[in-house]
């Protein structure tokens, strides 16, 4: 499935071809260096102050770490998501060391989460995030400090083939990729307005 992005202006590759299969490739598999090179590109994210907030617990198919996390996961994605090469709990830092808030730790996260999708796409694999997945089952799981939020869940592995999915997951994995008009994005002076 070619689901490039239709884009006003060309776009890199890794951010041309990314998007987020269901169907994947249950025989597939993540060798040590590409699945430590995942993690490595969440490592150098930006964050707030250098704070560096995010944290992720992680396995490949086949480990029984990767079954736990899978447990976590609504039974919409369990159906699908078991047959990725790894899935993964993007954990947020919420308190500093002096006991406050963290500021933007959920921010801080979210661009660790996209630097560790966009690794994978130049890995030749797709990676799939969620907010389907009991978070307090996560934190219980895995025993999460209550200074750290369980915020999203990632599947990343190999695109698959169609045959034995639900209809209703084959109709979302054949809907075309739709974004809102660059024109509702980026405002000019006056909000609405648009710059392009």
């Amino acid at each position: 499935m070619d689901k490039t992005a239709d884009s006003s202006v060309p776009l890199h590759p890794l951010l041309a071809t990314r998007w987020s299969p269901r169907a994947l490739n249950p025989s597939a598999t993540i060798g040590d260096e590409q699945f430590t090179a995942l993690f490595e590109a969440a490592r150098w994210a930006p964050s707030w102050g250098n704070t560096q907030p995010a944290r992720f617990i992680a396995a490949r198919r086949g480990e029984p770490t990767f079954d736990r996390i899978h447990g976590t996961l609504s039974r919409g994605n369990k159906s699908w998501a078991g047959d990725a090469a790894a899935l993964a709990i993007g954990v947020a830092r919420s308190v500093n060391d002096e006991g406050e808030p963290m500021p933007y730790g959920e921010y801080g996260l979210g661009l660790a989460t996209e630097n560790l999708v966009l690794q994978a796409v130049a890995e030749g694999f797709h990676a799939h995030q969620m907010a389907g997945f009991d978070r307090e089952a996560a934190r219980v799981e895995f025993a999460i400090p209550d200074d750290f939020e369980p915020l999203v869940a990632i599947a990343v592995g190999e695109l698959g083939d169609l045959d034995g999915m639900p209809d209703r997951l084959v109709e979302k994995e054949l809907r075309p990729r739709a974004r809102h008009p660059l024109a509702d994005l980026v405002f000019t002076d006056t909000w609405g307005t648009p710059l392009f």
